[in-house]
This record gives structure tokens, C-alpha cells and sequence, in this order.
């Protein structure tokens, strides 16, 4: 019984610390939290009020002593103190409870950044995973994480392209020996794609929409191409403020203007992924051509978005299984091979 609980506190923990969405995945037991990164805390005393779920239903609807934030943006961190309590918390979650047995190793964590995130950036998710309680913090760049929790062969003599589309960033990578050979990390994903629809629906109804609603609608009836003639349009009926008399107002949206609404950004990031094609090595685009191209991330689920870019590129494309937990389980297999963690990670701290 003794072993068992010892085994069980001393599991070491991968984590995907997303813009969006934290996911952690555990040694053994598999992915364990998906949560929202959300904090709410109080504006004076900082004291945190409620982290995960309960504080993305906060967001938008505080009194003035409480503020509901996403400590991350763009896929690195804004708020240090936030991250390290949302952290903290989940470690604590995973332990049930870090307090009964004091003497218990803490576990080794690794977390997968962005590929473009700068050496303080980096330093400062290590920071926040150590003050959060782990003995050791290993950064692994998102792409590859992703190509290895789509189960993909990163560690062959072959081309793979990966395209995880985030909530702060999408990662565009040519993966080929365990090593990154071309790779872009653009800050252009999901919250723009929120953005973009709550601009839209501004300018062309005068009606102001939250981004929890923004995102709902984009997760509803967003798309990336038109719909075939034989399907039916889809509607939904969104809720905001009037901006010309301030009063509140119902909306119905149609599955069409959320295309449209959308189609800047898919559109620049379609672009993105023919211009890293484009520039790849010539054998890496011939195993690519084989393979075809993997998309990841919450942003893949987008109804059309992988015939756009297959149509684009003139390549296969595909979307991973459950796209949105590939990084986590990225993580979470590196962390049972000391050999590939070694190669790929790309910094370390230790307490």
C-alpha cells in the first residue's frame, strides 16, 4: 500500500501550458486536467478566488475588486504570479493533496512553449514550474511535441510538416532527425480568430459580442470553406450590447458570416504554411508529398480548414486524433524516454 502511494505522488507530469487551455498529463494514468487558463483573483489583496473552469465563467461578469485574466498571451507568459498559482494548483491536483505526506520527491515536469518564445520567456515558464513545486522543469518546443504525440516519426531520416493551431500562436514545423529544420511560430491562432468576429459582428450589426461568446460562435458554426449545397446553413443566435442604443440585443448569425469573418486570418495562416513549404529542402518536400501534412491544435477543428490547406499546397492533410491534447501527450511520452528528452528538449532548471 506504502508503494503504491509513494508511486502514485511521485509520477512525473507533462504539461501543455496553452493560451487557451492547460492540459497535464500524468506518468501512468494519462492526461488527467483539461482546464481553462483562467485566474480570477482579487484586484488589492491578489488572493486567487478561482482557477480553471470556475474562472473563465468569471470572465466579463466581476465587480470591480475582482479580475477574471488569462495569465498567458500569445503562448507566453503575461502574469508570473498567476501562472505560478494556476500551476501550483494543478500540481496539487494531481497529488490530491502535497500536504499528507511532506517527505514525497516532487515530480519532474515537462512543459511544451512555442518555438519562438524568447530566453527570458523561457526562463520565466521554468521559474513558474518550479516555484509551483517541481524538482525539475524541462522545456520541449510545441511542434515537436505535438508531431510526437500524433505518433508521428520525428526521430527518422524523413520529412514530417506539423501545423498546430493554438489559442496564442500556430506552430508550423518541417521535423526531421529529432530536430527542427524549418519552423515558424506565428501569434496568429485562435484568440485572433475571436477577435475577428467580435469585430465583425461590430461593424456589420453595431452589436458588441464578449470574446466567451465570439469563441462559442467560432466553435458552434465557424468553417473555413463554403458549405456544399446539399447541407443546410447553420444559425445560431448570439446575445450583446447594442452599441447605438446600449440596450441589449439578440442577433441571429449565419454560419456564412462567421466564414467571412474568419477568412483574414485563415487565410494569412494558409499563407504561412505554403511560404514554410516552399522553402523546405527538396528530399523533405518529396517525404512530405508521401506523408502529407499533420495539423494539430483546438484551431484544426475548424470545419474546412484542413481541405483549404490541402488545396493550397497540393498536399494530403489530415488531422491528428484528438488534436487538441497532442502536445500534452507529446510531453507525456517524452517524459518515458530519458534518450529523446535529452535531444529535444530545449532548456532545463533545477531548484
Amino acid at each position: 500500500m506504502i508503494n503504491r502511494i509513494f508511486g502514485f505522488f511521485s509520477h512525473d507530469i507533462g504539461i501543455d501550458l496553452g493560451t487557451a487551455n492547460t492540459l497535464v498529463f500524468v506518468a501512468g494514468k494519462g492526461i488527467v486536467i483539461r482546464e481553462p487558463s483562467a485566474v480570477a483573483r482579487h484586484k488589492k489583496s491578489k488572493e486567487i478566488l478561482a482557477i480553471g473552469s470556475a474562472a473563465k465563467k468569471m470572465e466579463g461578469r466581476t465587480p470591480a475588486t475582482i479580475e477574471a485574466i488569462r495569465p498567458l498571451k500569445d503562448g507566453v507568459i503575461a502574469d508570473f504570479d498567476a501562472t505560478a498559482a494556476m500551476l501550483t494548483h494543478y500540481i496539487r491536483k494531481v497529488h490530491e493533496s502535497g500536504t499528507i505526506i511532506p517527505k514525497i520527491p516532487r515530480p519532474r515536469v515537462v512543459v511544451g512553449i512555442p518555438s519562438g518564445v524568447t530566453e527570458v520567456e523561457r526562463r520565466a515558464v521554468v521559474d513558474a514550474a518550479l516555484s509551483a513545486g517541481a524538482r525539475s522543469a524541462y522545456l520541449v518546443e510545441e511542434p515537436m511535441a505535438a508531431a510526437i504525440g500524433a505518433e508521428l516519426p520525428v526521430e527518422d531520416p524523413t520529412g514530417v510538416f506539423i501545423v498546430d493551431i493554438g489559442g496564442g500562436t500556430t506552430e508550423i514545423a518541417i521535423i526531421s532527425l529529432g530536430g527542427i529544420v524549418l519552423g515558424r511560430s506565428i501569434r496568429i491562432a485562435g484568440d485572433e480568430m475571436d477577435e475577428a468576429i467580435v469585430n465583425y459582428f461590430r461593424l456589420k450589426y453595431s452589436l458588441l459580442l464578449g470574446q466567451p461568446t465570439a469563441e462559442e460562435v467560432k466553435i458552434t458554426i465557424g468553417s473555413a470553406v463554403e458549405v456544399d449545397k446539399d447541407k443546410k446553413e447553420k444559425f445560431t443566435v448570439v446575445r450583446g450590447r447594442d452599441l447605438e442604443t446600449g440596450l441589449p440585443r439578440s442577433q441571429k448569425l449565419g454560419s456564412d458570416e462567421v466564414r467571412e469573418a474568419l477568412a483574414p486570418i485563415v487565410q494569412e495562416l494558409v499563407g504561412h504554411i505554403k511560404d514554410t513549404l516552399e522553402e523546405a529542402p527538396p528530399e523533405l518536400v518529396s517525404d512530405i508529398m508521401k506523408r502529407g501534412i499533420v495539423m494539430a491544435g483546438g484551431g484544426s477543428l475548424i470545419a474546412g480548414i484542413a481541405e483549404m490547406v490541402s488545396e493550397a499546397t497540393k498536399t494530403k492533410v489530415t488531422v491528428a486524433d484528438d488534436p487538441i491534447s497532442c502536445v500534452v501527450r507529446g510531453c507525456g511520452k517524452v517524459l518515458n524516454d530519458p534518450a529523446l528528452l535529452k535531444r529535444i528538449r530545449v532548456t532545463s532548471g533545477l531548484q
